[in-house]
């Protein structure tokens, strides 16, 4: 009996130190995938094709019956505001002035490198049916569980040629507004060219930029209002940057695509009493309600700007790839 005892103390013993030597050793710990130097590609060629046939199918049925409550699944900031004055527009000229024709064939994606949102890519569409300039498309995925939707387009201006970029597959550096290494920053480069607009060569920045029709033409039609109403009143025009560059997207040579909006406000005053501006364009009798104003007319134009900002390195200048600028909102007074 006692030497039962003496075993089964022993072997109770042995087992609380097997168990104590148990709780004494470190589980083992899951290791998890080591984070990638560099972000991967925020889309593949696949997927960014079944997001401009998803844009496709939503252009196609509002602008058939030029609804602009059929746009916001796919379509968001200047893009809804220029497409939904597009519609006023057509309804207003009875379709004689049709919608901006935007192919979403692609012939060249800039795809970001980022894990994070909210991101955007570009699209250098196909050319359109009409035979105009190729666009280049917006598009910004807002959060995960949005979908991507075009924040804005720009029609790419003649001779321009887009700098080269990473393949869609491998994506382009993300890069911020301040960022450094290049001729200006992202967001220096968009506020000196709303001064050039304004000023001309008169601009203090005047010599960072190529010339650009773009520029050209706004020179050109502020030239003409301004001779409209010269006899009777003045007329001034104001640019702006609203917020800052949406994306920035680094190129193969250190430089980078910058994307922003444009603001200009048009003011046409009468300086007498008894004059009057007419109003004869139907777009804009539709947006003012009026055919005349006596005191001032007011336009504001919702604009996209894409362009290239060079490396510091190069001591290129800055060029405008692309660009749209649309008559959005009017005031008679």
């Amino acid at each position: 009996m006692n030497r039962r005892r003496t075993l089964r103390a022993t072997a109770t013993a042995a087992l609380v130190a097997v168990l104590l030597a148990a709780c004494g050793s470190a589980l083992p710990t899951p290791k998890p995938d080591a984070a990638p130097a560099v972000p991967p590609a925020a889309t593949s060629v696949t997927q960014s094709g079944a997001i401009l046939t998803d844009l496709g199918s939503v252009l196609d049925k509002a602008d058939a019956a030029l609804d602009a409550k059929l746009l916001p699944p796919r379509v968001a900031g200047p893009a809804l505001t220029l497409r939904t004055s597009e519609y006023v527009r057509a309804k207003a000229t009875k379709n004689a002035k049709k919608p901006t024709a935007l192919p979403t064939s692609s012939q060249a994606l800039v795809v970001p490198q980022t894990d994070g949102w909210p991101r955007t890519q570009l699209v250098v569409t196909e050319q359109p049916a009409d035979l105009q300039a190729p666009r280049i498309l917006a598009l910004e995925q807002a959060s995960p569980r949005d979908p991507y939707r075009l924040w804005g387009w720009g029609r790419m201006l003649p001779g321009v040629k887009m700098p080269a970029t990473a393949a869609p597959d491998i994506g382009s550096p993300v890069l911020a507004p301040d960022a450094t290494g290049l001729v200006v920053t992202p967001q220096q480069a968009l506020q000196q060219y709303a001064d050039v607009l304004a000023k001309g060569n008169a601009s203090a920045y005047a010599d960072n930029f190529e010339p650009d029709e773009f520029r050209a033409a706004v020179e050109q039609a502020r030239a003409q209002t301004a001779a409209a109403v010269k006899s009777a009143g003045s007329a001034h025009e104001a640019y702006t940057v609203p917020g800052g560059p949406l994306v920035t997207l680094g190129t193969a040579d250190g430089g980078a695509i910058v994307v922003g909006g444009l603001t200009t406000v048009s003011t046409e005053t009468l300086s007498g009493k008894g004059g009057t501006i007419p109003i004869t364009d139907p777009y804009y009798v539709a947006l003012t309600g009026k055919k005349s104003a006596s005191k001032s007319f007011v336009r504001t134009f919702t604009g996209v700007l894409v362009m290239f900002v060079p490396s510091a390195a190069s001591g290129d200048k800055i060029q405008v790839l692309a660009a749209e600028d649309e008559v959005t909102a009017a005031t008679a007074h």
